[in-house]
């Protein structure tokens, strides 16, 4: 396996420790900021491009007194600056307003972590996902996410189709370059990318497989296509009946998985596809991000799945897949990097 370096420890001694203030009070800021949205704060500055606090007050119904301890936040967090009385917003502030990858982002930590993260700390030491608890008693995310409360669900999705959507396109590119007859669509979801490729390509036909929750609300989105096809199944287990495959499609499916249970996957998966068949993985890797936004975003990922989503899998280095994927007895023929602009890397895979 490679060994990289990642990082340094040459931030001046009052710099680092500025950081340190804001992991102190980063769930306090968080709300703040979340407050100046959702009162219409920073959008009213947005749209005047300057304001007093008076003026923001009258404009958005919020006393004065609300303003200020918000603006006076916001200050700190670098998403407005104030010359003279009049207040300003920053390129910060516009991003979190308008960027849509921090709005997804932002929307996540807030419906579907905050509450139950006081429960980290116990999720690293049982090695299950604690903060689950608050939406109800699963093991995993996946087993309840059906029964989640809609706006929960909204950020869930929202979260998980940001990434996916912006590289589907690139990627039917990819895997449709050469005529696949039937597809097998692992981790399937809301059937999204089983949608894509039949109108992508008209002679594939794709079996969607999944738990029976996230499999009910794909069949209802594939009703009218006859090209679709669904199987029950947890692919941790043998999977014996699931054979002649030309290509085997597992999108953002494997991290929801510990390095084990990769693993088990890919030794059951294998037997899916044909003697020269393809298995396509395509996951986003830390290590393989080109911005450093990117790989601080899947590093709180990560904790995600620690603490709300199963307890034990997480956004990999990508040596890290490598090595499971070596271990199934598959080969990686062929990669592809920043798919769609998002980070995403597509491993093209066969049988050793």
């Amino acid at each position: 396996m490679k060994k990289r370096t990642y990082g340094n420890d040459k931030k001046p001694a009052l710099e680092a420790k500025m950081q340190a203030q804001k992991i102190a009070w980063a769930p306090i800021m968080f709300q703040a900021a979340r407050a100046l949205i959702d009162l219409n704060i920073l959008e009213e500055l947005m749209k005047r491009r300057k304001a007093s606090m008076e003026e923001l007050s009258e404009a958005c119904e919020v006393s004065v007194y609300g303003v200020k301890v918000l603006l006076e936040a916001a200050l700190g967090m670098e998403l407005v600056w104030v010359e003279d009385g009049v207040f300003k917003l920053t390129k910060t502030g516009y991003f979190l307003l308008r960027d849509e990858l921090t709005r997804a982002n932002m929307n996540f930590t807030n419906d579907v972590n905050y509450e139950g993260f006081k429960y980290l700390k116990e999720s690293i030491v049982n090695g299950k996902p604690e903060g689950l608890k608050v939406f109800g008693e699963w093991d995993t995310i996946y087993e309840g996410l059906s029964q989640l409360p809609k706006p929960i669900q909204k950020s869930w999705f929202g979260f998980d189709h940001y990434y996916s959507d912006k590289a589907f396109p690139a990627a039917l590119k990819i895997v449709y370059r050469e005529s696949i007859g039937k597809l097998l669509d692992i981790g399937g979801n809301t059937g999204k990318w089983a949608k894509a490729s039949l109108a992508f390509d008209d002679k594939v036909n794709v079996t969607l497989m999944d738990l029976p929750g996230q499999l009910n609300v794909a069949k209802e989105n594939l009703k009218d296509q006859s090209r679709a096809h669904f199987i029950e199944a947890n692919v941790l287990k043998a999977i014996p009946e699931v054979r002649g495959f030309d290509a085997v499609w597992m999108s953002q499916f494997l991290d929801c998985f510990s390095e084990e249970e990769v693993l088990t996957i890919l030794n059951n998966v294998k037997h899916a596809i044909n003697p020269d068949g393809v298995i396509y993985i395509l996951e986003n890797y830390w290590d393989d991000q080109e911005y450093e936004g990117a790989a601080y975003s899947l590093h709180a990922t990560s904790l995600y799945f620690t603490c709300m989503a199963n307890g034990n899998s997480k956004m990999y280095y990508s040596e890290d897949m490598k090595a499971q994927v070596e271990k199934a007895g598959l080969v990686i023929v062929k990669e592809y990097h920043d798919v769609g602009g998002v980070g995403h890397t597509l491993y093209e895979c066969k049988m050793a």
